[in-house]
């Protein structure tokens, strides 16, 4: 069956070279799937080749699939679907607003920044003078604003873009909304900024009347280098690793000269540093953070969520992932239309940007894997859909241009398919309990990260397992949640029978008490000869049949009985059913031989015992 893939999910077509068999078209696809078609005819081939490259590269976004699918929800259901992550209840659940942060509306219909939300967070002494003029000091007028609150301690990562500083230039707004950051937190006396950017980097934008904080200008901040690299050196890191994916049959050693040299790995490690150091300012020095990079919606959501996943498990969980992505990459403006090829434009705006973060999660989870509700699974078809187009979540470069497209109307949501499916996507591993705050392994003699074979291999054949890790844990939990509902259950008989035992034991005393009571009266003289036993045994009263299965019960051994210290009885029962094998007892060790119609009769009543 040949193999489904969407115009969207192209990344490249080529026409090779044409050969005895025909004439090549190899086609790279988005989510690192490889397909080659070889055609007879030259013409066809070409024919195939301009009708691809028209259809893999649209110019409007009414022609991308999500226009058009439908998975046949009516309007109320598509609605549900949009509303399953909410920011305002997030925020809500972080702790704001409070005595330190409130809702702006100073970005009201985005008179102030178009790439930001409505609905922005900014410190309570911050007035709308504040505001504007240190958007005007901010590259795209990306101003400071509120990503995370650590309700434990009052500290809270910030983010922006970085400063209209140049080489001498300062903003009196923009240093008072920073100092505004560092009283939303009074345990703390300072705050860092955190520009994530390779320092030359940040010092040659300086030319360019851009640049970085001055620790001069800013009173009581710190201020910090990370060296994240741009999104063309993560682009030309991407393709050099991807090359080496498609090696045929490398040795061991060059494939691993050629993921080093690749540096993809770098660079991944460079991200979770940058999360780590912010984590650990917030949740064990109590110090806020502001991260800025160059425009604030790549480098900035990488970290910022990142640092959000370390400290709060929330994060963690299928639908915390699911609010993570939108408050940092939807909401924020991460520039989705640019960075992976939507439409057709500039080939040099394209870069892996998310697909580092949701490697950075995998990672994660490969450190811990107790501390994630979902598996890889969820990730991988996650960044499926990223380049899609199937679903409306991520179209466009910002809130702005999604608003005035309608997307909410005119399509659906792919986190409702992702959460009525959410039972494929559950980690067998997972403990709810694991709410503590994540602490990688960070020093460089501690190179824990791994090649991700199930995102950029999954398509080779033979490389994998027939049957996943995740789904055989996964079938593992299911069986053994299925005997523990079954043991449940026995419990419960167990006890009934055990009750009725006790019950059962309490009548046979009282009998027996009769039974002495009525022998010592009917005669007072000792049985000498078996004449004698016989007379007295006439003077026994008769038993019923229901005292007989009353008795007869009373046989039934429950757990507790198979453990008694008797040697007798724990050499001579039956080990499956728990029921004493009567005809196996000694008649020296007190017991009776019973006749072959007893044997049968208590048998029966053994088993309606065990089958109750």
């Amino acid at each position: 069956m040949a193999p489904k893939v969407l115009h969207s999910q192209i990344s490249s077509i080529e026409k090779q070279a044409t050969t005895a068999t025909g004439c090549p078209l190899l086609i790279r696809c988005k989510n690192f799937q490889n397909i080659q078609f070889i055609m007879p005819q030259e013409r066809d081939c070409h024919d195939v080749y301009i009708s691809l490259i028209r259809l893999a590269r649209p110019v409007k976004y009414e022609e991308l699939y999500c226009f058009s699918f439908n998975p046949k929800l009516n309007k109320e259901e598509r609605e549900q679907g949009w509303k399953l992550t909410n920011l305002k209840e997030e925020y809500h659940r972080m702790g704001v607003p409070n005595n330190y942060w409130q809702l702006s509306d100073g970005n009201r219909d985005y008179r102030v920044c178009d790439s930001y939300p409505t609905d922005v967070y900014v410190p309570k002494s911050a007035t709308a003078h504040i505001i504007v003029g240190s958007s005007k000091f901010r590259s795209r007028r990306r101003f400071p604003a509120l990503s995370y609150y650590y309700k434990t301690n009052n500290a809270s990562i910030c983010r922006s873009s970085q400063p209209l500083s140049g080489f001498s230039a300062r903003c009196l707004e923009d240093e008072q909304m920073l100092q505004s950051i560092r009283k939303a937190n009074p345990g703390s006396d300072f705050i860092y900024v955190v520009d994530t950017r390779p320092k030359l980097n940040a010092m040659a934008n300086r030319a360019a009347g851009k640049g970085y904080e001055n620790e001069d200008n800013y009173s009581n901040i710190k201020f910090q280098f990370i060296g994240i690299e741009n999104i063309h050196v993560m682009r030309s890191s991407l393709q050099k690793m991807l090359e080496v994916c498609e090696l045929r049959s490398p040795s061991m050693n060059d494939f691993l000269w050629g993921l080093e040299n690749s540096g993809w790995l770098k660079h991944i490690k460079a991200i979770m540093d940058a999360g780590i150091f912010i984590a650990k300012a917030v949740a064990e020095e109590g110090v806020s953070v502001l991260v800025h990079c160059s425009d604030g919606w790549d480098r900035t959501s990488q970290v910022c969520s990142v640092a959000s996943l370390l400290l709060d498990p929330f994060y963690r969980t299928l639908k915390g992932f699911m609010v993570l992505i939108d408050k940092d990459w939807v909401s924020f403006g991460h520039k989705f239309n640019h960075r992976y090829g939507n439409l057709d434009g500039d080939p040099k705006e394209i870069s892996p940007v998310i697909d580092q973060f949701i490697e950075c999660v995998w990672q994660l989870m490969e450190q811990f894997p107790c501390a994630f509700e979902f598996n890889e699974r969820f990730l991988i078809h996650t960044q499926h859909h990223i380049y899609s187009c199937q679903f409306g979540n991520f179209l466009c470069n910002n809130q702005k241009e999604r608003r005035e497209l309608k997307i909410q109307e005119r399509t659906y949501s792919l986190w409702a398919h992702l959460w009525k499916n959410r039972a494929d996507y559950m980690n067998p591993l997972y403990r709810e309990n694991y709410n503590r705050t994540l602490n990688p392994q960070s020093a460089p003699w501690h190179f824990v990260y791994k090649f991700w074979s199930g995102m950029y291999n999954r398509f080779e054949k033979g490389l994998h397992p027939r049957q996943s890790v995740t789904d055989y844990l996964m079938a593992v939990k299911e069986e053994t949640q299925q005997l523990e509902e079954e043991l449940v259950v026995l419990e419960e008989r167990l006890a009934k029978l055990t009750k009725v035992r006790l019950n059962n034991g309490e009548m046979t005393k009282q009998e027996n008490g009769i039974d002495e009571l009525q022998l010592s009266t009917s005669n007072d003289s000792i049985a000498n000869t078996p004449q004698d036993y016989i007379g007295n045994l006439k003077s026994f009263p008769s038993r019923s049949t229901s005292q007989g299965d009353e008795e007869d019960s009373a046989l039934i051994l429950t757990q507790d009985n198979l453990k008694s210290s008797d040697p007798d009885l724990s050499a001579n029962s039956d080990q499956e059913s728990g029921v004493e094998d009567m005809s196996c007892r000694s008649p020296s060790g007190g017991g009776c031989l019973p006749t072959e119609d007893s044997a049968k009769d208590r048998d029966s009543h053994e088993a309606v015992g065990l089958t109750v």
